[in-house]
């Protein structure tokens, strides 16, 4: 994920922009796995050889500096080694982009309205962590869901419920999301606390 905000912030360790000046800084590093093409879960930070972070920031620097402007660029790009393909931009909030809401000192949404308000950003990771989709599972309108005492007795995770009005099965309702030492662990954790979150028709 890059930014592009206004002035340097110390915790970044970027210092290539002048205060005041409108910069391009990165966060670690984010994978994330789709299914059918639809997002399931992500994680951050995602392991990366030196050359292809190198890579993989170059690309995004170029991609979102000539389409210019303030705010949260989820830069989508294919790596393999040490190399990498540009695939996508998406010039707002990601939804893989929701595992920073429990990884990052200032999460997505708070760096893309800190962004456009021309705020000072914080893009440094406070701790490992993966997020997991909750899917509707049910074709109806007003669903509540059972289970999120459970899900929450998982370690180190939390729940966000998207609150849409209409389920679908394969809709994405919320996200689990989860802490831990390492990535591999929150993943296991993320996973099991979205599984234990069930959709149910009022």
């Amino acid at each position: 994920m890059t930014v592009r905000a206004v002035g340097a912030s110390e915790a970044t360790g970027d210092t290539t922009g002048a205060e005041g000046q409108v910069e391009t800084q990165f966060c670690e590093p984010i994978g994330h796995r789709q299914v059918a093409g639809d997002y399931v879960e992500s994680w951050q930070p995602h392991p990366m050889s030196a050359a292809a972070l190198a890579n993989a920031q170059q690309i995004a620097h170029k991609v979102t500096e000539n389409l210019g402007g303030q705010g949260v660029f989820g830069v989508e790009l294919f790596v393999k080694g040490d190399q990498v393909w540009f695939s996508e931009v998406s010039p707002r909030p990601h939804d893989t982009g929701m595992t920073t809401m429990i990884t990052q000192w200032q999460n997505e949404f708070e760096l893309h309205a800190r962004a456009i308000l021309g705020l000072p950003v914080d893009t440094s990771l406070k701790t490992p962590g993966a997020s997991a989709v909750i899917y509707g599972g049910v074709e109806a309108e007003g669903i509540v869901f059972d289970g999120v005492d459970h899900a929450l007795q998982v370690p180190g995770t939390d729940i966000r419920l998207f609150g849409k009005p209409e389920s679908f099965r394969t809709r994405r309702m919320g996200v689990a999301l989860a802490r831990a030492a390492d990535v591999d662990t929150a993943r296991r954790n993320a996973a099991e606390a979205a599984s234990r979150v069930t959709p149910r028709v009022v």
